[in-house]
């Protein structure tokens, strides 16, 4: 396999990249301060300090947010004296100068957490830069407020937006929005009913968002009681990655309102979010621990001979049975193949293991099929839909016994004037340097990572990219990951793939490739 090399960066570039605006959103407790201060400096430092120890004690990264209006145009000018609307009370009553939130971002900073803010209109952002905030939150009220979005994208700073009350399409519009102005952006679940009942939680929205959205970080930001854990916990399954609720403190003359919680009941929150996360675990198949190997070991039945078997003898399944416990170092009933010979007598009722029994090697029947599990694997993970009429070729060019290292499969949709494969490489396959006098072709990338070695120049592909190959170019191509890709090409022909490698081209056809209809469940 060729070296792979990294592309070299034009001079300059790296460091301009490293002044680009960056906020990593992931795993992200947001404190929302909201009008909870009360309307002071000091019960507001009291939170910010609350907070910041609650976050330090479960070693957590966490953002305080506040919530900025200028309240004199804001509110219309004849509802600033007496109101009938609810909020406009509150927010009068709990009014904070410029001044007084600059001390209190102060505060933010040295309590270690993250500088956050609503902006509620345009004058509020422009507050929001001037105070050096952070971060940025989209209130779902605002969601819709496109001249208040237009201000926000205009400053360059990462924004968080909430969906409550949002269709689809306008989920889609303001995350757009975003992408078209480079505006680095999260997204957070969220219903905005205060406080929420568990029947309008919909939680499975975290899902649905997270499939539409893949490359966006997906959050929750919870309305329900703040005694009840049950919904982070779900989140977290669901791959939520910020959690966002009110926080407040009670006092003698001050009692929180029903969906904003305690320094005590966040410290229990985000407890039981981090047991969620430990209980979800990575996301990654990984190698069973030690631990666990030896438990499935107790259970599993090991191979005993049924009659004394002798040296040079095959073995046939009648010759054997299955029982449990299994001896250290024996083959366990799943290892057991139709085609072993004992290369040492075996006693009656005595264990079969590698130092008396000869395993058959496996057949290409068997490598094919266990290469064809992992590719449906893959493409269900995918999410890639195959037509039901296709044809599959297994390229092999160092023989099947070597198919997990040197080769890829080719799916066959379409090949006429215009031709489209779809082509699978399992994890570390190898497709030899190659090129085609009559063919030109071009991957789309799916899934995965694809490196391409064109004309000895080093690309690495990830879903999305393209790479045209024009007839007579020397390409080869392979894949640490495993990876799915379209080859688009004009008209494909079995004759027109010629290798660096002149083994290779002494070989004949059906020696490097198995043609089949389907996957071949009758034909291989």
């Amino acid at each position: 396999m060729p070296v792979k090399t990294g592309r070299s960066e034009p001079p300059g570039r790296v460091e301009l990249r490293a002044r680009r605006p960056h906020f990593d959103f992931s795993d992200l407790f947001i404190f929302d301060l909201a009008n909870n201060h009360q309307g002071s400096v000091e019960h507001a430092r009291k939170i910010i300090r609350a907070m910041g120890d609650v976050a330090r004690s479960n070693a957590v990264r966490a953002a305080l947010k506040f919530q900025f209006r200028q309240l004199d145009t804001f509110i219309h000018s004849t509802h600033l004296k007496k109101s009938d609307n609810k909020h406009v009370s509150r927010f009068m009553s709990t009014r904070l100068s410029k001044d007084d939130f600059r001390k209190l971002t102060d505060d933010v900073r040295k309590a270690g957490l993250v500088t956050m803010t609503t902006p509620f209109d345009e004058g509020s952002v422009d507050m929001a830069v001037d105070l050096g905030i952070e971060v940025l939150k989209v209130a779902s009220c605002s969601a819709t407020d496109w001249p208040l979005l237009e201000k926000i994208a205009e400053v360059s700073k990462p924004v968080v937006f909430s969906t409550g009350g949002l269709t689809m399409k306008q989920i889609d519009d303001i995350s757009s929005f975003f992408d078209h102005r480079r505006v680095r952006h999260a997204m957070e679940h969220c219903v905005s009913i205060y406080p929420t009942p568990d029947a309008l939680e919909q939680l499975n929205m975290i899902d649905i968002l997270r499939r539409r959205y893949p490359e966006r970080v997906v959050g929750f930001s919870t309305h329900e009681p703040p005694d009840e854990l049950a919904c982070v916990t779900i989140a977290v399954a669901k791959g939520a990655r910020i959690f966002e609720r009110h926080v407040g403190i009670e006092t003698d003359k001050v009692r929180l309102n029903a969906y904003s919680s305690t320094p005590e009941q966040v410290d229990r929150w985000i407890k039981a979010a981090r047991k969620a996360m430990v209980l979800c675990g990575p996301a990654a198949r990984l190698p069973s621990p030690p631990e666990e190997e030896s438990s499935l070991d107790s259970l599993r039945r090991g191979a005993y001979a049924r009659k004394t078997l002798k040296r040079g003898v095959p073995i046939s399944r009648e010759d054997i049975y299955f029982a449990m416990p299994r001896c250290d170092g024996q083959m366990h009933a799943g290892e057991f193949r139709e085609g072993a010979a004992a290369i040492a007598d075996i006693l009656k009722d005595h264990p079969l293991n590698g130092g008396n029994v000869q395993l058959p090697v496996d057949t290409e029947k068997r490598i094919l099929f266990t290469a064809i599990h992992t590719m449906k694997g893959m493409l269900n993970e995918a999410r890639i839909a195959l037509p039901t009429d296709f044809r599959a070729e297994f390229s092999h060019h160092r023989g099947i016994e070597n198919f997990d290292r040197v080769g890829c499969t080719l799916i066959d949709c379409i090949n006429r004037s215009y031709c489209k494969k779809v082509v699978i490489q399992t994890p570390g396959q190898y497709h030899p340097s190659h090129y085609h006098k009559k063919k030109e072709e071009t991957f789309h990338v799916l899934w995965g990572v694809l490196d391409v070695e064109l004309e000895g120049r080093h690309r690495t592909l990830h879903p999305g990219d393209l790479l045209l190959v024009q007839q007579g170019v020397w390409h080869e191509f392979w894949s640490e990951t495993g990876c799915i890709f379209e080859e688009v090409s004009t008209t494909s022909y079995s004759d027109d793939s010629f290798y660096e490698d002149k083994e290779i081209n002494s070989m004949p056809r059906a020696a490097r490739k198995t043609v089949v209809n389907h996957w071949g469940r009758y034909q291989i």
